[in-house]
């Protein structure tokens, strides 16, 4: 089993920025990806960026893309998400996810993660 404990939400002004954090503990030698996804109250969990734990691979959604960035830090079993130029629309909960198994779907969707951090909100004041 991986564990993944969020850091870092918070309120901030529009344009302003923030740093999420997750951080694994557990059987991270099988971590294969490692993920930010995000939920706005009423809409489904959106994709936000991935990156593969043992390549150089990763990904930003194009709705975060330039504003976002995802850094890893293997040696910790950490995970952050960089973000400016924040936007109202960027309000949501933020979850950490972990791939172990390297299948049961495309990157970008929840369900080809097994395992999620407890989520922490961000909240973008306009």
């Amino acid at each position: 089993q991986v564990q993944l404990v969020e850091s870092g939400g918070g309120l901030v002004q529009a344009g302003g920025s923030l740093r999420l954090s997750c951080a694994a503990s557990g059987r991270t030698e099988d971590l294969y990806l490692m993920g930010w996804f995000r939920q706005a109250p009423g809409k489904e969990r959106e994709f936000v960026a991935v990156t593969a734990w043992n390549s150089i691979m990763t990904l930003h959604a194009d709705s975060v893309k330039g504003r976002f960035t995802l850094i890893r830090d293997n040696a910790k079993n950490t995970v952050l998400l960089q973000m400016d130029s924040l936007k109202p629309e960027d309000t949501a909960v933020y979850y950490c996810a972990a791939d172990v198994t390297g299948y049961g779907g495309g990157f970008s969707h929840p369900a080809r993660f097994d395992y999620w951090g407890q989520g922490t909100q961000v909240t973008v004041s306009s």
